[in-house]
């Protein structure tokens, strides 16, 4: 029974391998998650987009077990989807800037109106 166990879970060791991530690959598809929800692929489509092609060349080079590339392919990944959110979160913060400016601007109007009569 001993045997059994150990080369079931001899055999089952590689498959776990292969299909298992690093902290690199983890944090690439966790910066990829942060971008998406922050509406990068409206607002960097270009750097959304590179980042998940980085991530899915770094998952298929985990897969291959090319253990540098697929490093060096997530920390790029988790960078340009870094940038992205950036970029997304800077839009949506201009965007809330002019409109608060254009309120602002409508109160003043209306404040001069309202003084003159």
């Amino acid at each position: 029974m001993v045997a059994a166990l150990t080369v079931a879970g001899g055999s089952a060791f590689p498959i776990r391998a292969q299909t298992a991530t690093t902290p690199e690959l983890e944090t690439a598809r966790q910066a990829v998650e942060r971008a998406d929800q922050a509406d990068a692929d409206q607002y960097a489509p270009d750097r959304m987009a590179i980042a998940r092609q980085l991530l899915a060349q770094a998952q298929a080079a985990q897969s291959s077990r090319d253990k540098k590339l697929a490093l060096d392919l997530a920390i790029r990944a988790a960078a340009d989807a870094d940038v992205a959110r950036a970029l997304s979160l800077e839009a949506v913060a201009n965007a809330d800037l002019q409109q608060r400016r254009a309120e602002i601007a409508d109160l003043q109007r209306k404040l001069g109106m309202e003084g003159g009569q």
